[in-house]
């Protein structure tokens, strides 16, 4: 008896390092490059990479190629690209990874967005298009009440509710959509969970 308790002891510390080893193995694989390999970019690669360190995002992570292009967009397709725009503040940055991350989770789960989204423009057949309020076409701006929602979700499981709420409303972009996701989060939660969009 005292030996299989001990031989299941020895498996579970193995499983135990495994999965640590496979979280940061999961960091450790992400390539950050820099477009133009300009201080500002450079700085920002060293931030994002020391964040990748401090904090697990293996849930996270579906794309593995990330580059930091200072005058661009965000992004997340066809390569997952940041901005500068945040650099020097740690939470704003993760925030903006995770974002563009589960945009490549999203679309893994497009029949599921699809329906999600004609929920959504029923429930606010209003919604704005076009920056600083809404996104760029009215399907992104129902997609992003999901993955800001999913976002939001991500942000306080890693850096807490008090530091997301600060995150949250320093968003220069999409204050439509993230306003909406607080005022109506249980709805909306709702039906990510009735999509099966949720993160397990």
């Amino acid at each position: 008896m005292r030996s299989r308790a001990a031989a299941i002891s020895i498996i579970s510390a193995l499983a135990a390092l495994l999965i640590s080893s496979l979280s940061a193995f999961a960091a450790d694989a992400i390539e950050i490059k820099t477009s133009h390999h300009s201080a500002r970019e450079l700085q920002e690669k060293l931030e994002l990479e020391q964040l990748l360190k401090k904090y697990d995002v293996s849930k996270y992570t579906f794309t593995h190629t990330i580059v930091i292009e200072e005058r661009a967009m965000n992004h997340a397709f066809p390569v997952l690209t940041l901005n500068v725009h945040f650099l020097g503040s740690d939470d704003e940055l993760l925030s903006s990874f995770l974002h563009e991350q589960l945009h490549w989770y999203l679309a893994q789960h497009r029949f599921a967005m699809e329906d999600a989204v004609r929920q959504l423009k029923a429930m606010y057949p209003r919604a704005p298009v076009g920056l600083p309020e809404g996104a760029d076409t009215e399907y992104s701006t129902y997609g992003h009440l999901v993955d800001c929602y999913l976002e939001i979700q991500a942000d306080r499981q890693l850096i807490g509710r008090e530091r997301t709420d600060r995150v949250i409303k320093n968003k220069p972009w999409y204050t439509w959509i993230y306003k909406t996701i607080l005022q109506d989060e249980d709805r909306i939660a709702a039906l990510v969970k009735a999509e099966r969009l949720e993160m397990n």
